[in-house]
């Protein structure tokens, strides 16, 4: 439950409101990148490849530093999260392989 604004923060409520909306659309696309993690688990299993593919992460990072420029988005937060992102399935993916 939200705590209720200070009066003096009141001119920010609907901010945070599209903020909490933006970020439950976030979480729902994690949700969804997941999913297909999940399947690329399945198939590094029945292939017998490794979680971490360092040229895969490059080219992911590279794509998402583009996209953020193309956005205006500084690079640097885009990928500073993507690793934080890629490291966090690496892991998760290594549990699952075992």
């Amino acid at each position: 439950m939200a705590r209720p604004l200070p009066e003096e923060e009141r001119p920010l409520a609907p901010f945070r409101a599209e903020i909490d909306a933006i970020d439950a659309e976030i979480v729902a696309l994690l949700a969804r990148r997941l999913d297909v993690v999940q399947r690329v688990v399945a198939v590094k299993r029945a292939e017998g490849l490794a979680a971490l593919l360092p040229e895969r992460v490059e080219d992911v990072v590279e794509k998402v530093r583009a996209e953020a420029q193309a956005r205006g988005v500084p690079p640097e937060l885009a990928e500073r999260l993507w690793r934080e992102l890629i490291a966090f399935v690496v892991a998760y993916e290594e549990e699952r392989l075992g």
